[in-house]
């Protein structure tokens, strides 16, 4: 136990004051060593206790509703459909900027159906279509490196699609050869 107060000393040379040190240092160093023992014995008091608790319950997850089965979803692909043909008909026409707006506008269209587990095939070619008319518009530009992104997406796309169609085959295909004319551009 520590003391309260030490002894005053009954010298006052430095061998007193050396020794009135000493003591106190030894009296702090065993109430540490103490301090440190009840932490000890707390913590594996804690470890044996939380061993002797019951695992959780196992977590349920709801599967996730398909939102391809969604009254809205049908729409949504034949209106990103619709849309990709737009596009393709003002490019060919030369109108490249309302072509521009209708891609950007059906970006969070193409989002919204793309985030379906396993998308329809023709939710998958309708975005395929716009990220190509995109691809095509970046390489008209100049940005072969832009261009080049989103014909790797359809390659990605059509590489992965299963089952594997001739259709699909010549989307593989042709994003191959764009990809290849970036390349050289680069």
């Amino acid at each position: 136990r520590c003391p309260d107060k030490l002894p005053a000393p009954k010298h006052s040379g430095i061998l007193t004051r050396l020794r009135d040190d000493t003591v106190m240092c030894d009296a702090l160093l065993a109430h540490g060593r103490r301090n440190r023992d009840m932490n000890r014995i707390t913590y594996l008091l804690f470890l044996v206790l939380a061993g002797c608790s019951s695992a959780p319950p196992p977590v349920r997850h709801q599967p996730k509703p398909d939102p391809t089965a969604e009254s809205w979803y049908a729409p949504a692909v034949d209106q990103l459909a619709a849309m990709a043909r737009d596009a393709a008909d003002l490019l060919k026409r030369g109108r490249a900027d309302d072509a521009a707006k209708i891609i950007t506008d059906a970006q969070p269209l193409m989002n919204r159906v793309l985030a379906a587990p396993h998308p329809p095939l023709a939710a998958v070619e309708a975005a395929s279509d716009l990220d190509e008319l995109y691809g095509r518009m970046l390489v008209s530009n100049g940005r072969y490196g832009w261009a080049r992104q989103m014909f790797q997406k359809n390659v990605m796309r059509w590489k992965n699609w299963q089952p594997q169609t001739p259709d699909t085959a010549r989307r593989l295909k042709q994003a191959q050869s764009e990809i290849a004319d970036c390349d050289r551009h680069l």
